[in-house]
């Protein structure tokens, strides 16, 4: 027996013509330098109408490859609306990557466009002669400047201003017919491990994550809202806030390139968002700011937060000092990405609510997930067995774009590399990467669960925790420590700190004190720069002695 249903496929462009068609009054704001740009979600609908009649003229088909290297603005937004919709491919570009691995994906990508900033056309100028795919490239003068890019630049090949060329068409661009399970958008993974792999997402599983992000149990986000997505468009789709803040008509607040901790603040006082999301690292340099100076965060209801594990006091404080709720988020590029969301189950009342969100969050509907042994055996859901997290779902890849990986795959569901547990409530606990557990005397440590554990103490503000090789036990946890402002360490106390908080074989003896944590290209901590500098002697690291041993912090 068939459904009496209508069949219409989920695209791009049903969410497009929603945003524009029911929610035209919504704003979208761009804190450029100068000052802030604001346009309705009606014109800039009309807007992405003219740019894909531009990139049409410019020879783009359905399957070719638009990327966009880019901060978070409006320009940006554009490109997310219009590539997908006209039946082209939105490749973000992560400008952070290496030369090599940014030439890598654009050539393996085959890009036919580029949508560059004039910030960095430096960093496309530096790869151009190694990507022959590119025949035309937009330059976007973000903050109101004359392009000065151009006349600089060594790329030889079709240059011109991205608003003067998308100015020159008219709107009323007519989106086409486009199968829900055809390309819409793509992006690579980080790369710490080889070459970056590309995830490619259908305008399926867009909308299906759009619909999910949206809903109650995730974001709830409604026309009442104003999202400022920190987090860069260029990772893993901004987390899918931009899409669901169209289809929901919340208005999008855009930072542009200015993300230092005062920046951030003073657009948040200024623009009232009342929901934001970014990494750990972004939210603990607002901490920091918020130290020295008056800051104002009272118009923020949620902050998402992830990329990497939420240490526990970072969230108490944000709740303590300024009333705000932080929920830790679990998901990646491959997941498009949204896979679980630490809301506190109703069970859960008073301190125990923090037991809860300290996990990497309860999967949302349309993600399944199951804990793996080491012989691929699922295990039981008993929140104690612990094992490498697998999942599967409508907008979870099932293989890398041109790139056979049949590790990464267990049938039919995506390996995530996490090791962790599952429990009856559906609560994920992350104990760590694989790469990253410390190995030692046949045991494993979690260096997540160390950090979060270090990161309590009072005169701590970042910390990351690495593995070392140990002559005895395989591997030591090394501890890479960056204090607060005016504050000093005493290593045998802050031992005793963690005595009555992980076990104590756990406990570092081999300690760095560093200005700063080193970041991936997406913010998050880099260890494997942190591996490489221990091995080449850059840290100097101290160990635990008779004598307590003090580290003053520079003011």
């Amino acid at each position: 027996m068939q459904s009496t249903m209508m069949d219409c496929d989920l695209t791009v462009s049903s969410i497009v013509r929603h945003g524009a068609g029911v929610h035209g009054g919504s704003l979208v704001v761009t804190g450029d330098v100068r000052a802030l740009r604001r346009s309705s979600f009606a014109d800039v609908a009309l807007r992405a109408e003219r740019l894909a009649a531009a990139l049409a003229r410019l020879g783009v088909r359905p399957g070719d490859r638009v990327a966009t290297l880019s901060s978070n603005h409006q320009e940006h937004l554009e490109a997310y609306l219009a590539v997908p919709s006209m039946g082209a491919v939105l490749h973000t570009l992560n400008p952070r990557l290496s030369g090599g691995q940014l030439a890598f994906v654009m050539q393996h990508a085959e890009d036919k466009i580029l949508i560059v900033d004039a910030g960095y056309m430096p960093v496309f100028d530096s790869v151009a002669s190694l990507v022959d795919s590119v025949e035309h490239v937009l330059v976007v003068d973000a903050d109101g400047d004359v392009v000065q890019s151009i006349d600089g630049s060594s790329w030889k090949g079709s240059l011109a201003p991205y608003a003067r060329v998308v100015d020159a068409e008219r709107p009323g661009f007519s989106w086409p017919d486009v199968d829900e399970r055809s390309a819409a958008a793509m992006c690579y993974t980080s790369g710490t491990t080889g070459d970056p792999k590309g995830v490619v997402y259908s305008h399926r599983s867009i909308v299906l994550h759009t619909y999910a992000a949206c809903a109650a149990s995730c974001f709830a986000l409604t026309d009442h809202d104003r999202v400022l997505p920190i987090v860069p468009m260029f990772h893993a789709n901004a987390w899918g806030l931009p899409y669901a803040a169209w289809a929901s008509g919340s208005s999008l607040v855009m930072p542009g390139r200015r993300l230092h901790a005062e920046a951030i603040c003073d657009l948040i006082a200024r623009e009232r968002p009342t929901v934001s999301g970014a990494v750990p690292t972004v939210w603990n340099d607002i901490l920091r700011h918020g130290e020295t100076h008056a800051i104002d965060l009272s118009s923020l209801r949620l902050v998402i937060c992830g990329g990497s594990a939420v240490p526990r006091v970072l969230m108490q404080r944000f709740q303590q000092e300024y009333g705000i709720r932080i929920i830790q988020a679990w998901g990646m590029t491959e997941t498009s990405p949204i896979g679980a969301l630490a809301f506190p189950p109703a069970c859960a009342a008073g301190e125990e609510q923090w037991r809860w969100r300290s996990k990497a969050g309860r999967l949302v509907p349309g993600v399944e997930a199951r804990i793996v042994d080491q012989d691929g055996r699922t295990v039981p859901r008993d929140g104690l067995t612990v094992g490498e997290i697998e999942v599967r779902g409508p907008w979870i890849t099932g293989s890398y774009y041109r790139t056979p990986s049949p590790d990464r795959f267990h049938d039919g569901w995506l390996r995530t590399g996490d090791v962790g547990t599952l429990d009856g409530h559906g609560f994920l606990t992350i104990s760590d990467r694989s790469k990253d557990v410390i190995k030692s005397g046949g045991e494993w440590i979690s260096s997540v669960a160390l950090e979060n554990a270090i990161m309590g103490h009072p005169d701590v503000a970042e910390v990351a925790v690495i593995g070392i090789p140990d002559a005895r036990w395989e591997e030591r946890p090394l501890a890479c420590v960056v204090m607060r402002r005016g504050r000093s360490i005493d290593l045998d106390r802050l031992r005793d700190f963690l005595a009555s908080r992980v076990e104590r074989w756990w406990i570092p003896d081999s300690w760095a004190f560093i200005e700063g944590v080193p970041r991936t290209g997406v913010g998050k901590f880099d260890k494997k720069a942190l591996r490489a500098a221990f091995a080449s002697g850059a840290i100097r690291v101290e160990k635990i002695e008779k004598e307590p041993t003090r580290v003053q912090a520079r003011p």
